[in-house]
C-alpha cells in the first residue's frame, strides 16, 4: 500500500489535476471515466482494454493495475474468504488480493494472429468485444490518433454489445470521439506527446476507481 497517496478516489483526481494542470481542459470526461469503470466494477462488470503499440503496451499496464494492488491493500472478500477456508481447510493465502476484473485484447497472441490471417486484422479487437462484452461492461479504447482501425471496430461492436466506451485520443476531433460513452483528448497531438498524457491519465483512473472500491479496507 501506497502510505501517501490519496485515501478516496475524489482526492486522487484532485492530485492529479493539480499535478497535471493542462488536464483540467478534459476533467470532465476524466471523472466521467471513471465513474463509468468504478460503476461497471461494482454491478459484477469488467473492463476491456485495447490499442495498437505504445497504446498496447498501455492496455498491459492498465490491466496490471487493476488484477493485482496498486496504491491500496485489497484483502479478499469475507464471503470468498469462508468459501475458501471451507474448501481447503485453512486459510485463504496472505498474498491472494481482491482484483478488479480486466482483460487487455493485446495479449492474446493466437488468436489474434488466427483470425487475423482468416478472416480480417481489423476486426481482431472487435471480435474479441464481441465474445467477452456483456452489457455493463466497459471497453478502454485507447488511440492517440483516436482513428485507429481495429480499435473504431471494437467500439462499434461494444455499442452494439451495450459495452460503455471510454476512449483516450489526442487533442483532435476523431472517429471514436462520436462513438465513445466518453472521450477523454488529452491536449496533445505529436503522438509521443499524447501518450505522455496518456500514462498519468489512466494512472490516475486505476488509482481512483481503486479508491472506489477499496479505499476503506484495513
Amino acid at each position: 500500500m501506497d502510505t501517501k497517496c490519496p485515501q478516496t478516489g475524489d482526492e486522487c483526481l484532485s492530485t492529479f489535476f493539480e499535478n497535471y494542470p493542462e488536464m483540467l481542459a478534459c476533467e470532465a470526461e476524466v471523472r466521467t471515466a471513471r465513474d463509468l469503470i468504478a460503476g461497471s466494477f461494482r454491478s459484477g462488470g469488467k473492463l476491456l482494454v485495447c490499442g495498437n503499440g505504445g497504446s498496447a503496451a498501455d492496455s498491459e499496464h492498465t490491466v496490471g493495475e487493476l488484477m493485482k494492488s496498486f496504491r491500496f491493500k485489497r484483502p479478499v472478500d469475507g464471503a470468498f474468504a469462508q468459501a475458501y477456508r471451507e474448501a481447503n481447510g485453512a486459510d485463504a493465502p496472505a498474498w491472494l488480493e481482491g482484483s478488479l476484473p480486466a482483460i487487455s485484447l493485446v495479449s492474446q497472441t493466437a488468436l489474434s494472429t488466427a483470425f487475423g490471417n482468416d478472416e480480417a486484422a481489423v476486426g481482431v479487437f472487435a471480435q474479441q468485444v464481441y465474445g467477452y462484452g456483456e452489457p455493463g461492461d466497459v471497453l478502454l479504447a485507447i488511440s492517440t490518433s483516436g482513428n485507429s482501425a481495429n480499435v473504431v471496430e471494437a467500439a462499434k461492436v461494444a455499442r452494439a454489445k451495450g459495452v460503455r466506451v471510454v476512449s483516450l485520443t489526442g487533442s483532435k476531433e476523431s472517429k471514436l470521439t462520436g462513438i465513445s460513452d466518453v472521450c477523454v483528448r488529452v491536449p496533445r497531438d505529436e503522438v509521443f506527446r499524447v501518450q505522455e498524457l496518456h500514462l498519468p491519465t489512466y494512472h490516475v483512473l486505476c488509482a481512483a476507481v481503486e479508491a472506489d472500491m477499496f479505499g476503506g479496507a484495513e
